[in-house]
């Protein structure tokens, strides 16, 4: 009878192990620098270096001033704030904030990053605590954040920043960008009732306050957009005469300045002239 049943107990244990599966093993963060962080699946996927040098990021010396000088505390176990960059949209703050991890990192083996999805900044608090633990030094990136979900993914982030009873880890470091200063979504006073909207107004505000260091990306003026492309263009070796004329109608038709505009007609202008750039 025993022996009747034994193949069928194999095929139940087998179906359980694949309903309930063991946990994830400990994290190799040796297998790279950057990472993304599947909350889901409580995974982290290693991720080819990022390639942008931060000197090819051109008409933002201030930003990259600031928040260089804030990493390198971080790296050398000093005093840090958490950081928000924001302001107008293609202004080059994600690529900022990777570009000055790998200028960081060259020399850190136990510096990494780690990339969090925005919609799971509920997850933050336990991300935190798994990072705390471990010898390496992590910055956390969340990308474009703002608060889609209201007060709720707010609370969580406010947790994970200030840490509860013991505080956050001192080997965590969170670098958010965002095109809004206080990460409110809009329309977010006509989605909800005046009280509501005014409390998760007042949650929302008071997270952006736990960031401690604010860079903020105003507009480009013109002749701080006119000096990017002059400096992509020599960077590459693009002939500059003749080119200022193009670069703002090119500006004007894309409906603004910004680093990313000024990038974007320079591959245009290289396009143009048959003359393929190192990308």
């Amino acid at each position: 009878m025993t022996e009747d049943l034994s193949p069928l107990l194999i095929r139940i244990a087998e179906a359980l192990e694949r309903l309930a599966p063991s946990p994830p093993g400990a994290p190799d963060f040796s297998l790279a620098r950057l990472f993304r962080h599947d909350a889901a699946r409580a995974r982290f996927e290693p991720a080819r270096d990022y390639a942008l040098p931060l000197d090819a990021l051109l008409g933002v010396d201030r930003q990259k001033a600031l928040l260089c000088a804030n990493l390198e505390r971080f790296a050398s176990g000093l005093p840090f704030n958490h950081v928000l960059l924001w302001g107008v949209r293609g202004a080059g703050k994600s690529s900022m904030a990777k570009a000055a991890f790998m200028a960081m990192a060259a020399d850190r083996s136990d510096l990494k990053l780690v990339e969090v999805d925005r919609d799971e900044v509920s997850a933050l608090p336990r991300l935190f605590d798994l990072l705390g633990g471990r010898p390496e030094r992590f910055v956390v990136l969340c990308d474009d954040l703002s608060f889609e979900d209201g007060a709720e993914a707010a609370k969580a982030l406010k947790s994970a920043l200030e840490g509860g009873v013991s505080g956050p880890p001192s080997n965590v470091l969170f670098l958010a960008t965002s095109n809004r200063r206080h990460l409110m979504p809009r329309g977010h006073v006509e989605d909800r009732g005046l009280i509501a909207a005014a409390e998760d107004a007042e949650e929302e505000v008071s997270v952006s306050d736990r960031f401690g260091l604010w860079i903020g990306f105003p507009p480009m003026d013109q002749p701080t957009y006119l000096a990017a492309v002059r400096g992509y263009a020599r960077r590459y070796g693009l002939p500059v005469r003749g080119l200022d004329r193009r670069a703002l109608q090119w500006a004007q038709a894309r409906g603004g300045r910004s680093g990313r505009v000024a990038w974007q007609f320079i591959l245009d202008h290289a396009g143009s002239k048959g003359i393929a750039l190192p990308l």
